[in-house]
């Protein structure tokens, strides 16, 4: 079955003359005439990005997420491409409307009619794994009819994916074994977090834990609305949820003349991804165009509408601590720190020179900063930091894929809305605010009130656990060993005396702020 897959991607390569891509070098420009020859059904009567965006619909879902995601990338692509690939945001051929009804009824047990007062024949969305109809919910109980977004998984998808899964590693032991920088890479640990993510996603009822959750994290936000799950009616293979009324985002004309501010509403995107990244570890990781609407009327307009939640991206707090320190030190120009922050955090190996690390960043950053998006070419700023993280063996970070991923998004997006923002004058004010929280004595206090409960569980039991503990081991030991354990049970005692007096810190800190109400 692979080497079937692998014969369709080579076939559909040549069959929109995509060879030109690949082909351009003059060294192996000749191999296009024999292909030309050899190939009698090649499709290049229309212009090259059309082609290409024609490629990708054929080879199937993984291509499209691909061209989705350069889409966003204006900088590192060609104008003419970036433009015909944005269309594989809502223009990804449908599966018949048949299909999406004989899904529904699978997934319910029951016909269409005891489900849904209506149901829009006509998908209002096409993605690479799903389609979206709107519908309305009859009346049930207090509720009135709801019109509602229902999103249905694309028949056959999952079978389609595992087989370009495997292609994907299949190349991944390839660039591992014929390329020196292919350990250091870890393609492989790189395609098996991709893997995990698109299973994800294939799991309709976990894409929608996934927006009730960020719903959860943004509720009453002024920033971000996210539309709310109806779990009645979702399934595996079924998510159905509130329907919402926006604008998509790289409708930049149309925002500006219902008078949306979007300088504005450019510096809301960058506070909402990092919002997302450092308070809460739980991040929209798939954040293209398509999947980003903005209230355009009413007292919410400018606030924006996040959907497709199939693909989130977690961290961990040591993972939100060492970026957090890197993002602040890069833009105070501390590069120095940054180093430091690399090899503390086992990213750079540990016998590497810090002066020579800082030297190189230096080298690679500092011309970027005080421009704005527009004259900032991050397509060479990326490679040369590619190079340098191979010259000192710097290890990609498999966890942090989707955030690298996520970032291009954002960098796109703000760059599409507003040319002239400052991406590091908007992010550094709220990520030294954060790391105030986190590290300072607001984050002390914060730390200490959440292990409360638990040292609150453990003061009363050390007297005892103490006592059992050093009555075993006096019966049981040699004078020697006696010796270790007055040793140890007087680390015991500093430690309950030091719980002791945080705990009467955090009594008087409660006693403070209830006097001081």
């Amino acid at each position: 079955m692979r080497i079937f897959r692998l014969l369709k991607i080579v076939f559909v390569v040549l069959r929109f003359g995509l060879d030109e891509f690949l082909l351009a070098h003059e060294r192996v420009r000749w191999m296009r005439v024999p292909l030309n020859i050899l190939l009698f059904l090649r499709n290049t009567d229309k212009p090259r990005a059309v082609r290409l965006r024609l490629a990708l619909e054929a080879l199937g879902p993984i291509f499209v997420k691909f061209g989705q995601m350069l889409s966003t990338r204006r900088d590192l692509i060609p104008a003419d491409i970036a433009d015909e690939l944005a269309k594989l945001q809502d223009q990804v051929p449908p599966f018949p409307s048949a299909q999406a009804v004989a899904v529904l009824e699978a997934a319910y047990g029951k016909p269409l009619r005891e489900i849904f007062q209506s149901l829009d024949e006509t998908p209002v969305a096409s993605a690479s794994v799903a389609q979206v109809h709107f519908a309305v919910l009859p009346p049930q109980g207090i509720y009135r009819p709801r019109e509602v977004a229902v999103k249905i998984l694309r028949p056959g998808i999952t079978d389609i994916i595992a087989h370009d899964v495997a292609l994907l590693k299949v190349a991944a032991d390839l660039i591992e074994w014929l390329w020196a920088d292919g350990r250091r890479l870890k393609p492989r640990e790189v395609i098996d977090e991709f893997e995990k993510h698109l299973e994800d996603e294939l799991d309709l009822m976990r894409e929608a834990a996934n927006g009730s959750q960020l719903r959860r994290n943004f509720a009453g936000s002024p920033l971000l609305s996210v539309p709310e799950m109806y779990w009645d009616f979702c399934s595996t293979q079924v998510m159905v949820m509130e329907r919402m009324y926006g604008m998509p985002v790289s409708q930049v004309s149309a925002l500006r003349a219902a008078g949306v501010d979007i300088p504005r509403l450019a510096a809301n995107g960058v506070e909402i991804f990092y919002t997302q990244v450092f308070r809460d570890g739980f991040f929209h990781a798939d954040m293209h165009p398509g999947n980003v609407q903005v209230i355009a009327t009413g007292q919410n307009a400018g606030q924006y509408i996040a959907l497709d939640f199939g693909i989130m991206g977690t961290l961990t707090d040591t993972d939100k601590h060492y970026l957090a320190q890197n993002f602040i030190a890069f833009f105070r120009r501390d590069y120095k720190r940054v180093a430091e922050v690399h090899i503390e955090s086992g990213w750079a190996p540990a016998e590497t020179r810090v002066d020579e690390l800082e030297a190189a960043i230096r080298a690679v950053c500092e011309p970027i900063f005080d421009k704005p998006l527009r004259e900032v070419s991050f397509g060479r700023v990326l490679l040369r930091l590619f190079q340098t993280s191979r010259r000192f063996g710097i290890q990609v970070q498999p966890q942090l894929v989707l955030l690298q991923k996520t970032l291009l998004n954002v960098e796109g997006l703000g760059l599409q809305l507003d040319p002239e923002l400052d991406l590091w004058k908007t992010a550094k004010p709220w990520l030294e605010r954060w790391m105030a929280e986190q590290v300072g004595w607001r984050g002390f206090i914060k730390t200490l009130k959440a292990e409360a409960p638990n040292y609150a569980t453990l003061l009363p039991q050390l007297p005892r656990l103490l006592h059992r503990y050093l009555t075993n081991e006096a019966d049981n030991r040699n004078d020697e060993l006696q010796l270790n354990i007055l040793k140890q049970q007087r680390r015991y005692n500093t430690l309950l005396v030091l719980i002791s007096m945080m705990l009467l810190g955090l009594i008087s800190l409660e006693a403070y702020t209830f006097y001081m109400r």
